[in-house]
Parts: structure tokens; C-alpha cells; sequence
């Protein structure tokens, strides 16, 4: 049974940082084309960053230049390093596969507000 288990979100001020963490168990992170999601109130769910098997990441444009996707092999978790986090980063954040074959898991709420 896959289970993907989202951390570290909270709440900062605009211009903070933020690490996600998503640990993966019953399937391996490494072998998969692997993302980071996030769903803000009243939007649809959108895909924020993605890493190849190759380890090549892609980002959606408005978080190029702030946010790195990045992975741990051994550890079989994904991280999102968010900095120069801005208001409109509120959002829920998930980790799944891209495109997401798995059931979500319980997200991390990210909230950027002063």
C-alpha cells in the first residue's frame, strides 16, 4: 500500500522560507516522474514542481527563481525548499506521482500572511 505523508508546512510572513517534506512508503520516489502539488481555497489543485527519474525538475512559472524540488534517494523522500514565499502560496501542498496515479495524502497547509 503506497502512502505519501506530507510535513513541514506552517505559517510565515511574506519573504520567509519554508521546507516541505514528503516521505513515500510502498513505492520508490526515484524510479517515478515525482510532484509537488498545491490547492488553494477556492482553486483547482495545481501542479507546482516536478522531478524526472532523471532528476530533471521542472516548476510552474510562478515559482521559478524561489522554489527547488529536490530528492533523497536513500531516504525515499521528496522536499520543496520555498523561499521568498509570497501570500499567494497559500495553499495546501501534496506530494504524488505526475501525473498522480496514488491516493492523496493529508497535504501540509502552507499559509504567507503578515
Amino acid at each position: 500500500q503506497v502512502q505519501l505523508v506530507e510535513s513541514g508546512g506552517g505559517s510565515v510572513q511574506p519573504g520567509g522560507s519554508l521546507r516541505l517534506s514528503c516521505a513515500a512508503s510502498g513505492m520508490t520516489v526515484r524510479i517515478r516522474q515525482m510532484g509537488w502539488f498545491r490547492q488553494a481555497p477556492g482553486k483547482p489543485l495545481e501542479l507546482v514542481a516536478s522531478i524526472s527519474s532523471a532528476g530533471k525538475v521542472d516548476y510552474v512559472d510562478s515559482v521559478k527563481g524561489r522554489f527547488t524540488m529536490s530528492r533523497d534517494n536513500a531516504k525515499n523522500t521528496l522536499y520543496l525548499q520555498m523561499n521568498s514565499l509570497k501570500p499567494e502560496d497559500t495553499a495546501v501542498y501534496y506530494c504524488n506521482t505526475s501525473p498522480a496515479i496514488y491516493g492523496w495524502g493529508q497535504g501540509t497547509q502552507v499559509i504567507v500572511s503578515s
